[in-house]
């Protein structure tokens, strides 16, 4: 379970409510000065012209009547568009949803027509002096241009287990595993990695054991990753290529797990001729392990529940 950890959906809810909070209050003031020129278009438009500059980060505005036809140009940082006028808004994202009987909606994101990038649509009731509903005010953002309103979603750690690829996981009991140049080796590939994890840096690795390579981040150059065939993972010698770097103070990974972890590996690379692990990762910061299994299921796991389960648990569950 999550916890307290906060989960993707409320990160993203967290987000739009903060930025719903910059729009809503310049979009109801535009609202109150529309409705008295709502009929005449010209008029309209230079209310808009004038709105888009209270907006922050708004890209487009333009008016609506009730049936999400637009009854105004398209107003942009470079003036207006009257090829607009007339638009049929009703089947766009923004006007498929629930839109408000008072106040504004800020709508999902969804990709634009025209720019084909991510974008969101604030819509916003307008009312005559009686209270009567006379149609809509939009205004699009992309999201780029939004501003970073909260903070960098952390991921949750906890056990996910992530169904794969069909028509892998229906032929499994017609398979049988194909000891790999690895597997012969395995030994030697599990010391390197230990070496590169502990005194060399490397704190994220992918260990394909069918296909016989890794591939690992270091944290000297951590934007990129390097690949390594079977050949530089049978050879010592590797590890002299990467410079000696203390262990990460701030890694949830002890350095004496990273073993047993490896040796896991090893088990369930060969715990069965049908169910086999085809890859294993291992992150020392996140301290997330991820299994992908021969039936193309994958589990991405804390490390410490990973060794505290230990290799019963998964031979009790194949």
């Amino acid at each position: 379970m999550p916890g307290t950890n906060e989960t993707l959906q409320e990160s993203i809810a967290q987000q739009r409510t903060e930025l719903l909070e910059i729009m809503q209050t310049p979009l109801q003031q535009l609202a109150g000065r529309c409705y008295p020129v709502w009929a005449d278009r010209a008029s309209l438009d230079q209310v808009l012209s004038t709105g888009l500059k209270t907006l922050p980060y708004g890209r487009a505005l333009y008016a609506l009547d009730t049936n999400a036809i637009q009854i105004s140009s398209n107003v942009g940082a470079d003036g207006l568009m009257p090829a607009s006028y007339g638009r049929d808004r009703s089947k766009r994202p923004y006007m498929s949803e629930v839109l408000p009987v008072s106040g504004t909606l800020l709508s999902e994101a969804y990709i634009s027509l025209i720019g084909r990038r991510p974008s969101l649509t604030a819509v916003q009731v307008v009312r005559d002096g009686a209270g009567a509903v006379l149609g809509f005010i939009g205004t699009d953002f992309d999201l780029r241009d939004l501003p970073l309103t909260h903070k960098l979603y952390d991921e949750p750690v906890f056990w996910r287990q992530i169904k794969g690829d069909p028509s892998i996981r229906n032929t499994v009991f017609h398979q049988s595993k194909v000891e790999s140049a690895m597997d012969q080796q395995l030994d030697t590939v599990l010391g390197v990695i230990e070496e590169l994890m502990i005194y060399h840096g490397v704190y994220h690795v992918i260990l394909h054991f069918s296909s016989n390579r890794a591939v690992i981040w270091e944290m000297g150059d951590p934007y990129r990753y390097r690949l390594l065939d079977i050949d530089a993972l049978v050879d010592p010698d590797i590890c002299l290529a990467y410079p000696k770097t203390a262990y990460p103070a701030d890694a949830l990974v002890d350095r004496e797990q990273i073993r047993t972890v490896l040796d896991l590996f090893r088990q369930l690379r060969f715990m069965d001729e049908m169910f086999y692990l085809r890859s294993g990762t291992l992150n020392l910061f996140n301290g997330i392990v991820g299994l992908t299994f021969s039936c193309d299921g994958s589990h991405y796991i804390p490390h410490h529940e990973f060794l505290d389960a230990g290799y019963e648990f998964w031979v009790g569950n194949k």
